[in-house]
């Protein structure tokens, strides 16, 4: 997910959730919003992927910062979708997939986090 590549993406195990993916930022900063993204691509239908978003200081110990809830990925809005939370301090944020109804597993393209 950090190769600049729209068109790559990662792909849980099939059938197998929850699963998730994690971003470390190196240290504590205060974060506000993440946006996740598919391949923009038309081949990629619409699908609901339901997510919860996560944060950790130390990366053991994670706390909520938004709970899961079904997020929509449409190609005609470019296949992303932005949340945004409370304010918080953290080093590690965590994207957790629980349920997808385009595919049986969690997908990501990228996983972007701003401060706001």
């Amino acid at each position: 997910m950090v190769d600049g590549d729209a068109n790559s993406y990662w792909e849980s195990a099939n059938g197998a959730f929850p699963q998730w993916v994690q971003v470390d930022l190196g240290s504590a900063r205060t974060v506000g919003r993440v946006v996740l993204k598919l391949p923009p691509s038309s081949a990629w239908g619409s699908r609901t992927q339901t997510v919860a978003v996560q944060g950790s200081v130390d990366g053991g110990s994670f706390g909520t910062l938004v709970g899961a809830a079904g997020r929509t990925f449409d190609p005609a809005s470019g296949n992303q979708v932005t949340i945004t939370f409370s304010a918080a301090q953290t080093r590690y944020v965590r994207v957790t997939v629980t349920g997808n109804s385009g595919w049986p597993a969690g997908q990501l393209s990228a996983l972007e986090v701003y401060a706001s």
